[in-house]
């Protein structure tokens, strides 16, 4: 037999996944497991919630009796540092399954009794903001114990790159992680990526098309909701592939009070027919910002791009050009002048190539910042794959990114440059007496040729760069 068809053995298998509970206990018993073993993995991944640094260890299904209820929560954490303790819940869901209130303020109710700091979820829901938890629970149960929520896409990132990027001391322990990495990412495991845009989209999508869509109608409310949940999970999957932090961008009051950035994207939909978000991806020039325009069918990103506070009109033109050396000619380039309102012009990338000035339509006024934007095809379908609204927003972040801002570099002047720090006088005239010397060598002597020469350069320079 070929041994190209022989089965690799894994740490955690897929096969023998019979139905949601036995997909549900062995994703918890293989997180717990390896939140213990890979000690950098443990930490932070606990640390968020508040815990100390310590000793970790993990439990699954321990028994509790809650009145005459015995009940079984999926997991427990605990961090043990000195005679100090910090201990939380762990409640695990899989696949489409979804968070029950009741369940969780039976374990809030546990956690309280026995003196526990928190219960954290762990499901395929992902929240429109972070630190929202996807389930509302009475509110007075989470005076003494705090709740948290990650989504399975959140883990399977902090494992990449904790891993990958971060590292892992422990040669063992980085091959542990990634066998819980190989495991999240198979179908069977339960971990799911953002895959639905939930049962009002149909209804929602066609009212944005006829024009009858209002804010109080049924259904815009879940729709808002999943679109900002789509950008945090874009946030999530660029992140993996960077190895870094990327975040949806959110006003202190939006972040404060999740409601106002709902009511705003529902007011946006209704008159406009948009759905708008940015992304914050870390050394980048600026922000992400995605505009799904469900009217037009199209789905654009966009970043702004501070220019050049030095140089001609056109030189400044060019310093962007040169940076975009990878970006499709459709990708469309807008120039903005000091004091003024709106884009003093705008041209596609393979105009601006060929003829620079195309975009400055007043040399006299000062070009101050740029907008780069690109525009593709917006999917309409509910789920994933062809032809979807998931698909073509992911792949147009994906894209933009590749091709446009990750290739950009903020403009920085050029360092001071020292004056000479001795003044050389000329040779003296020894045949002139001293006393009738009426003036001695300065500093100032030949700056007039000297200033005149450097202007000189600095137009033979812009002329060069604009001619390139």
């Amino acid at each position: 037999m070929a041994e190209e068809s022989w089965h690799e053995a894994r740490l955690i298998p897929t096969s023998g996944i019979n139905g949601a509970e036995e997909q549900e206990r062995r994703a918890t018993s293989a997180l717990l497991a390896v939140l213990s073993a890979v000690k950098e993995f443990g930490r932070g991944f606990v640390r968020p919630f508040g815990a100390p640094a310590g000793t970790l260890e993990c439990f699954i299904e321990v028994p509790f009796m809650l009145g005459e209820q015995r009940l079984f929560p999926d997991g427990l954490i605990r961090v043990s540092r000195g005679s100090k303790s910090w201990t939380a819940l762990v409640e695990v869901k899989t696949g489409p399954n979804q968070l029950a209130a009741e369940q969780l303020e039976n374990y809030l109710d546990i956690a309280r009794e026995n003196g526990f700091d928190a219960v954290i979820t762990i499901s395929n829901q992902i929240p429109a903001v972070a630190g929202q938890h996807p389930t509302k629970v009475d509110k007075r149960k989470l005076k003494k114990v705090s709740l948290h929520h990650v989504s399975w896409s959140q883990v399977l990132a902090e494992a990449v790159m904790q891993k990958e990027f971060r590292g892992v001391a422990d040669p063992e322990q980085a091959w542990i992680l990634g066998e819980l990495i190989r495991y999240l990412e198979h179908r069977k495991s339960g971990a799911l990526e953002f895959d639905d845009m939930g049962e009002s989209w149909v209804g929602v999508r066609d009212q944005v098309a006829t024009g009858t869509l209002r804010t109080s109608d049924k259904g815009i409310a879940e729709v808002v909701a999943r679109f900002d949940a789509l950008l945090r999970f874009a946030s999530l999957q660029l992140g993996r592939q960077l190895g870094t932090e990327v975040v949806p961008v959110l006003s202190r009051k939006e972040a404060a009070d999740p409601v106002v950035r709902a009511q705003a994207l529902a007011q946006s939909l209704c008159a406009t027919g948009e759905l708008s978000g940015a992304i914050r991806i870390p050394d980048t020039v600026g922000h992400l910002v995605v505009t799904a325009d469900l009217r037009a069918g199209k789905v654009t990103c966009h970043v702004d791009v501070d220019a050049p506070r030095e140089g001609r009109p056109t030189t400044r033109v060019n310093w962007l050009v040169r940076q975009l050396k990878n970006a499709p000619d459709a990708t469309r380039v807008e120039a903005f002048v000091a004091h003024a309102r709106g884009s003093h012009a705008a041209e596609l990338l393979s105009t601006v190539r060929e003829n620079p000035a195309s975009l400055v339509l007043d040399p006299t006024k000062e070009l101050r910042s740029f907008r780069l934007a690109s525009t593709s095809t917006l999917g309409t379908k509910r789920g994933r794959g062809r032809g979807s609204f998931i698909d073509s927003v992911l792949t147009s972040v994906d894209d933009f990114y590749a091709e446009v801002l990750g290739t950009l570099r903020a403009w920085s002047a050029a360092p001071p440059k020292l004056r000479p720090a001795t003044v050389i006088p000329p040779e003296l005239d020894d045949s002139v007496p001293a006393a009738l010397a009426s003036t001695d060598y300065s500093s100032q002597d030949g700056v007039e040729v000297a200033n005149a020469s450097s202007a000189g350069e600095r137009a033979d320079a812009d002329t060069a760069v604009e001619t390139s």
